[in-house]
């Protein structure tokens, strides 16, 4: 696929994914999810070294500031679900991306750009961020996981309240409630993204994978979660992986992970 509104950049092994639309504040409109779909369904697993990936927003005012209203208009109550079932599944596919995934916040993440920013496992939030799920003023509520993902987060208390009134959230508020990992100096949002990335590298790949897949059964099965976390644990005892890692551990040497 030949993207339209996203730009990428994949050098040593972090794929760097930015929404450019900046004269429309980076808002999600249909071709944007298509090619968000795309990237993270064929184009990012398809990747040779690939230690994970970064999303960003174009321009210095937004990460990316809601979806795209005018898109909203005419919808009727059928069409509307499949509109924010869509944008659910493309999250999902970030939440359960087997590789580090990034969101590099480089101002306002509004609505269904707050929505993009908590499925991706990690947040960085730049000094001038803001955060907000403001769908009440317009006469709707979040629909691409939001109502979920910000409660699992933050709490239900803080969530209940930000929905209910549209307020927004300034970097170290969304730090203090446990909404980003870091708050850093403006301009320095992907640096620090590249920077986790790196760490996360050198760790056992499939191992990674496994515990992104373990943490999100917490939310979504609940105490069965427990079951898929020792059968994981189980299957990664089986892997070249485990027993390169332990080695190097009576070794006292750094690790060779293969990815097997």
């Amino acid at each position: 696929m030949d993207y339209e509104n996203l730009q990428t950049e994949f050098e040593d092994g972090i794929l760097v994914v930015k929404i450019n639309r900046e004269k429309a504040l980076n808002a999600l409109n249909k071709q944007t999810m298509l090619e968000i779909r795309y990237l993270f369904e064929a184009h990012a697993p398809d990747l040779d070294g690939l230690k994970g990936v970064i999303v960003t927003g174009a321009g210095e005012k937004a990460f990316v500031a809601g979806a795209d209203i005018k898109e909203f208009e005419g919808l009727d109550r059928k069409a509307a679900q499949a509109l924010a079932k869509n944008g659910q599944d493309i999250f999902f596919l970030i939440e359960n991306f087997a590789k580090p995934v990034v969101a590099a916040v480089n101002g306002y993440a509004l609505g269904g750009g707050c929505e993009l920013a908590m499925a991706c496992h990690m947040r960085v939030a730049g000094e001038k961020a803001r955060f907000g799920q403001p769908e009440v003023n317009l006469g709707l509520i979040a629909g691409y996981g939001g109502t979920q993902r910000l409660t699992q987060l933050i709490g239900k208390a803080k969530s209940m309240e930000l929905h209910l009134t549209g307020d927004m959230l300034n970097a170290e508020d969304a730090y203090r409630l446990g909404l980003v990992n870091y708050v850093v100096p403006k301009g320095e949002e992907i640096a620090k993204a590249k920077e986790i990335i790196e760490k996360t590298a050198g760790k056992a790949p499939v191992a990674i994978a496994k515990a992104i897949k373990a943490i999100n059964a917490h939310f979504n099965e609940g105490k069965q979660a427990y079951k898929t976390e020792h059968e994981l644990f189980g299957a990664l005892i089986e892997t070249d992986d485990f027993k390169e890692g332990v080695n190097a551990f009576v070794e006292k040497r750094k690790a060779n992970f293969t990815g097997k």
